[in-house]
């Protein structure tokens, strides 16, 4: 064994010794708040990395859509399709506000999908519950952020993960959240005139 890769292995030795002493301190489990944010690409792909985590290790979920209307896409129509037996799947939205101009509208709608959120989250066969884009549904207030974040805490089940998604999150849902995640925005195609593709962005 040459000298430079006995150092790197006690090296790693030592790494690892440090790193087994603190995982033994970790012990601990309960059910996560996870809030994915922030203007960069992949929120709701991220989220739909776990739920697919879920369903692969046989642990029921559920996904509420707030904001995405009824198109097609790949996670949908996979869930739908093949595993709806292990996750519950309602899209809510008509469309982002842009596309539909009607704020009551867009308030009913909102109002109804945190209804059905609350219904999945206490429903403690659910494991994981993704509430996808409701952030922008708390951004023009068609939900009372006081309301979520009183849900969460005092009513969530102890052990089911909810994952909530949407640029700018609240400072009161990442108050309470175990889990904050904010996607940075390095680069995008659409600033190139590229639109949204097939298969990365649905």
């Amino acid at each position: 064994m040459s000298e430079d890769t006995e150092r790197h292995a006690m090296k790693m030795a030592k790494k690892k010794a440090a790193r087994d002493k603190i995982m033994a301190t970790k012990t601990d489990k309960k059910g996560l708040v996870i809030v994915h944010t922030g203007k960069g690409k992949g929120k709701s792909s991220s989220a739909f990395g776990m739920i697919f985590r879920c369903i692969a290790h046989d642990m029921k979920c559920g996904v509420v859509q707030f904001i995405k209307g009824g198109m097609s896409t790949g996670e949908r129509d996979l869930i739908l399709g093949t595993f709806a037996d292990k996750c519950a799947f309602h899209t809510m939205g008509e469309g982002f506000t842009w596309e539909t101009q009607d704020k009551t509208r867009d308030t009913e709608m909102a109002q109804a999908a945190w209804e059905k959120a609350k219904e999945l989250i206490r429903d403690e066969s659910n494991k994981m519950v993704l509430l996808d884009e409701i952030n922008i549904a708390l951004r023009y207030d068609y939900i009372d952020i006081n309301d979520v974040v009183e849900f969460l805490v005092e009513e969530k089940p102890e052990m089911t993960h909810v994952v909530l998604t949407g640029r700018n999150a609240k400072e009161e849902l990442i108050e309470i959240a175990d889990l904050v995640t904010e996607m940075e925005l390095v680069k995008h195609p659409f600033r190139s005139g590229i639109k949204a593709q097939i298969g990365v962005e649905f």
